[in-house]
């Protein structure tokens, strides 16, 4: 029996990494093998990783002789970056920067980068149905992984370019779910209009990533898109309401009141729905249900995440009238 190859994992603590090192060992016939990545491997999260049989090893985004080290001997290796952790486009290139050419370095064959389109390519910095953040950007937590592409191009490495679409788990922990207004109802609120938005489970990217990995070099040099569903505003309120037992309305608010709800990165999210509304077609026509059920077999629906999920949720109560 031949000896499995190495998947290295950035983010292996994260969603999507730890949703691929599940699923490699979920896998005993992928031919594959994971090693999780992790600034902390006392964490509890690497220990619970290293205690599933995951190889836990210790580098930093940030420093990329570490990343080169990580990446030795390993045959494939998932890139991700932490755009939430600090908000930083530009942090977010250079990590991706760091990661390439240390995947070039240690001869990695198949590198996954998980990226998302530059939005100014749709709709450039000079078009005002948009404002511009940051001076430079549309919406630049998809920006800055858009343009970060081409380094992994330039620097020679083998790349699969995986476009990720909205998570479900955002409603878990990023306070996107049902808020209870000053009438008691429940509601969950996007500048989506009646436009479909592409979403999936976390895990399930990851799950998806390893269906690349056994496919070998078919997608090396190519982009793809993943999601479990398309689903409209209205289509998830329905799936709430279903799951909880309570009516869940769906809010369709314009995008400048989104924009200025005030949380930390309201702003961006605000641009991005307005770009996955505007550009809908594209942006679904990019992300293939069919084709990521092709990769990963098990992957859920909505209402199948919510069945499982739905006791996380926090209910949160509405400040607005």
């Amino acid at each position: 029996m031949s000896e499995k190859k190495i998947i290295a994992v950035i983010g292996a603590t994260g969603a999507q990494g730890g949703g691929l090192v599940r699923a490699i060992l979920k896998d005993p016939n992928s031919g594959f093998r994971p090693r999780a990545i992790t600034r902390n491997a006392q964490s509890d999260r690497a220990k619970e990783l290293a205690g599933l049989g995951a190889e836990v090893v210790v580098a930093d985004v940030d420093d990329e002789a570490s990343l080169r080290r990580a990446f030795t001997g390993a045959s494939g290796a998932f890139c991700v970056t932490f755009f939430w952790e600090h908000f930083s486009p530009e942090k977010e290139y250079a990590e991706a920067g760091s990661m390439a050419r240390a995947a070039k370095a240690a001869g990695v064959e198949h590198v996954i980068w998980s990226t998302l389109e530059d939005s100014r390519l749709s709709i450039p910095l000079s078009d005002n149905r948009m404002p511009t953040l940051m001076g430079k950007y549309k919406v630049p937590h998809f920006d800055s992984k858009g343009e970060a592409n081409k380094l992994f191009t330039d620097a020679g490495v083998p790349t699969t370019f995986l476009l990720t679409s909205f998570y479900w788990d955002n409603f878990i922990y990023f306070g996107m779910g049902p808020q209870k207004g000053a009438d008691g109802r429940l509601a969950i609120a996007f500048p989506m209009g009646d436009k479909k938005l592409p979403s999936i489970a976390a895990e399930d990217i990851g799950g998806c990533a390893l269906g690349i990995y056994k496919r070998g070099k078919e997608f090396i040099g190519r982009t793809v898109g993943i999601a479990g569903e398309h689903l409209s505003g209205a289509e998830m309120a329905a799936a709430f309401t279903k799951a909880l037992g309570r009516e869940v309305l769906y809010h369709a608010v314009p995008p400048e009141v989104y924009r200025s709800f005030g949380f930390p990165g309201a702003e961006d999210l605000g641009n991005m729905f307005q770009f996955n509304r505007d550009f809908a077609d594209d942006f679904g026509r990019a992300r293939d249900v069919n084709f990521s059920r092709s990769l990963y077999p098990a992957l859920q629906t909505f209402d199948a995440w919510l069945a499982k999920n739905k006791d996380r949720i926090p209910l949160a109560q509405s400040s607005g009238a």
